[in-house]
């Protein structure tokens, strides 16, 4: 059975279990959404969705509480999302659970959390002694929010992007802290800082930085928002390189992170916490 949003834990009411409990995760396919943007067959994109959970907790077969953090790299080409609500209430299900060890909880979040994806996820889990060493960073690019612009539409609108085609091509890193969304069935706001590093006709910042801002009304999951903009920006702009990573604020110990590319020699970005994190 296929699972729907409006199935989803979302929005409404739920018991929180303290005992473990899998099958409190709640899939939802990638390709609906897809489809709206005409994505079939071979995707314009590579990449991962980083999830940092800042609010694990177990016991350990003494009945002492344990914490950790854990990060959660989920490829882009799993055929699920996993709906947040539902992670986050099973990883309150590990709360009253007796484990025998760090390994223990690694081994079971990698299996029901891969299972739930549809594809291999990897885990990492930081341990209270090594949360010193957890590095915060901000996202580096050329600040669109500079820009003295005028707004009067809150909802995405690629064809006022706009890229210099007659000129020579470019290699840059732009980046805006004004990405907003919301929920696709809450409707409560998600907040983000987004890079867009892209090589080919210089794209107009004005018409980037408005279109960022077309999201303030938009209702959709973080990944999907991301894979928005990565193919408007494709189409409309046709740069012959181009990376879209978001950075979105937690929200019940939560936050998602999703990076799409079409680099060739990509790599992974880096997982620093930015100020709003």
């Amino acid at each position: 059975m296929t699972n729907s949003v409006d199935l989803s834990p979302l929005g409404k009411t739920s018991a929180y279990r303290t005992d473990y409990a899998p099958e409190l995760l709640f899939p939802i396919p990638r390709q609906g959404k897809r489809d709206e943007l005409g994505l079939s067959g071979t995707l314009p994109f590579f990449g991962v969705d980083i999830w940092n959970a800042y609010e694990i907790s177990w016991l350990n077969q003494r009945g002492k509480p344990q914490v950790a953090i854990a990060r959660i790299t989920v490829p882009a080409d799993t055929p699920n999302i996993i709906e947040s609500k539902s992670f986050k209430l099973y990883l309150n299900s590990f709360n009253q659970t007796r484990l025998d060890s760090v390994v223990a909880l690694k081994t079971l979040l990698q299996q029901d959390l891969s299972d739930a994806a549809g594809g291999n996820v990897h885990i990492t889990i930081t341990q209270p002694e090594e949360f010193g060493m957890v590095e915060m960073g901000e996202l580096d690019g050329l600040l669109l929010d500079r820009l003295d612009i005028e707004v009067d539409h809150y909802s995405p609108s690629p064809e006022i992007l706009k890229a210099a085609h007659d000129e020579e091509p470019v290699e840059e890193k732009l980046l805006s802290h004004l990405l907003k969304s919301n929920c696709l069935v809450t409707g409560q706001p998600d907040w983000a800082s987004v890079q867009i590093h892209y090589s080919g006709p210089q794209i107009d910042q004005e018409s980037l930085l408005k279109y960022l801002i077309g999201f303030r009304e938009h209702n959709e999951f973080h990944e999907q928002c991301v894979e928005r903009i990565f193919v408007d920006i494709l189409r409309q702009c046709q740069p012959q390189q181009l990376a879209v990573y978001a950075r979105y604020t937690r929200r019940g110990g939560l936050d998602i992170n999703p990076w799409r590319s079409n680099f060739s020699t990509a790599q992974k970005p880096a997982n620093l916490r930015g100020a709003r994190q």
